[in-house]
């Protein structure tokens, strides 16, 4: 097995806090972290990231203080490992340590420029496109605005501090896997501004950005396997470090509001349209994951890998990207989407990432309509079939009913509708779940309950 080490490649003294890292986790700091990271070191410059949590996380925030805000990252498969230091943090945030004002004043220093997102689909407090008016914490949020608690509440606080210290806009990016998620951040932060004060929306509108961007690496919660190894490498341990593939791709809209960040210098393609990207990496590896992280559970499988190792639920993955997902798709002449299918499933099978199927498998009412619903509806609109579509939701309604439903902000009515006498039924009439037009679909409902009549009655056990 090969092994490479690469070192920072940048004065990390000479930077300043020009980036804010909202929901800072595994896959900030495996991705656009790295990206900085090697742009800065190809193409030199002063973006500091601070980094910050808003709920849970306050420990890792005093973990990466204590370690002088570096850590590594282990980029491994089966031919080898590469393990880069990463030195682009200046500092940590954290609500319940620093105080709810501590954020939305770093936003309103004239350094600051950019905020990236990586806060999961639920932080975006979002229902059909636009800020849920109804979500428990914008409803806080709106009643104190100068005490937020949600992500949404935090940036809008940050910009009217800035908007009243004189100084410009600045570009939001979301790095979350959502369509359009660009356009998603920048309706929820209007809507919300809007709610607040018309004026402040406007200024937003008027010198704010909101570039939509595609991201793609598979990033797992590390485990004492994943830890071993990187204190294997480094001859030490590293609390703060990260395991992940070696594949990683970022695709931006080029929308910056002021100055950019060395992204591209750092590998990422910048681009005028987002959306082909994005629809191919949400339907082929997104859609597939969710699939695979249902129905592989009720196999009896724990990670993605064992889910590749069964030869039923490969082909299963594999049919679910060329022949339902892929002609839902309209990319540039130049992709290859059977080549990129191939790719995923070798991705897919990497014995270090031990990708767990219940860690894929949350939030999924969150998931469901990008990833499987949206190709669902293309297909019953041309009265195609769609069978391993159907069989992914009805693996997930299936573990709801055994009581196995991953987190979930929907988890309770989840629970409550799968107890139903019809829970296929009860499941999928849940508000705001299954968009209106594939529900109206004469074939959407039988479907899934035909796929779910055909799944075991009870899971295996591996």
């Amino acid at each position: 097995m090969s092994t490479e080490t690469v070192d920072i490649g940048f004065d990390a003294g000479a930077l300043k806090p020009r980036i804010l890292h909202l929901g800072f986790g595994a896959f900030a700091r495996a991705h656009p972290m790295v990206y900085l990271s090697e742009g800065l070191a190809k193409a030199g410059g002063d973006w500091g990231v601070v980094v910050a949590r808003l709920n849970s996380g306050r420990a890792a925030m005093d973990e990466l203080d204590e370690a002088g805000h570096r850590y590594h990252v282990a980029e491994a498969d089966g031919e080898g490992v590469t393990l880069r230091e990463i030195g682009v943090v200046t500092g940590t945030l954290h609500p319940a340590r620093d105080g709810v004002a501590a954020i939305p004043a770093l936003i309103a220093t004239e350094a600051m420029s950019v905020i990236l997102l990586t806060i999961t689909e639920k932080g975006y407090c979002a229902r059909s496109g636009g800020l849920d008016r109804g979500n428990a914490g914008i409803v806080a949020d709106l009643a104190a605005p100068e005490a937020p608690g949600t992500a949404i509440g935090v940036i809008v606080e940050g910009l009217a501090r800035r908007r009243a210290a004189g100084h410009g806009g600045l570009t939001v990016l979301s790095c979350d896997n959502q369509p359009e998620n660009g356009h998603l951040t920048r309706a929820v932060i209007l809507q919300f501004a809007e709610a607040r004060d018309p004026a402040l929306a406007a200024w937003i509108a008027e010198t704010c950005t909101f570039p939509c961007s595609m991201v793609d690496r598979i990033v797992p919660a590390m485990t004492e396997e994943s830890h071993a190894l990187l204190e294997d490498m480094l001859g030490r341990p590293d609390p703060n470090g990260i395991v992940c593939e070696p594949f990683r791709q970022w695709v931006i809209e080029d929308a910056f509001a002021a100055d950019r960040p060395p992204f591209a210098e750092g590998g990422a393609e910048l681009v005028e349209d987002v959306r082909p990207f994005e629809e191919m990496k949400l339907r082929m590896l997104n859609g597939s994951h969710t699939m695979l992280a249902c129905r592989g559970q009720i196999a009896g499988h724990v990670t993605v890998d064992n889910c590749m190792g069964d030869a039923a639920l490969r082909g299963k993955a594999r049919s679910l990207m060329l022949e339902e997902q892929a002609p839902t798709l309209s990319v540039p002449e130049s992709v290859d989407l059977a080549a990129y299918a191939e790719a995923l499933l070798t991705r897919f099978a990497n014995p270090r990432l031990r990708h767990r199927l219940d860690q894929i498998a949350s939030d999924t009412s969150q998931k469901m309509p990008q990833r499987l619903f949206a190709p669902a509806l293309v297909h019953l609109q041309k009265d195609e079939d769609w069978p391993v579509t159907a069989e992914g939701i009805a693996a997930w309604i299936r573990l709801l009913c055994d009581g196995r439903g991953s987190a979930d902000p929907r988890k309770e009515e989840l629970d409550a509708a799968a107890k139903e006498a019809d829970p296929v039924a009860a499941v999928l009439a849940l508000p705001g779940l299954v968009p209106a037009e594939l529900a109206a679909q004469p074939g959407f409902l039988p479907g899934v309950k035909a796929a779910f009549a055909a799944l075991p009655e009870t899971a295996a056990a591996e």
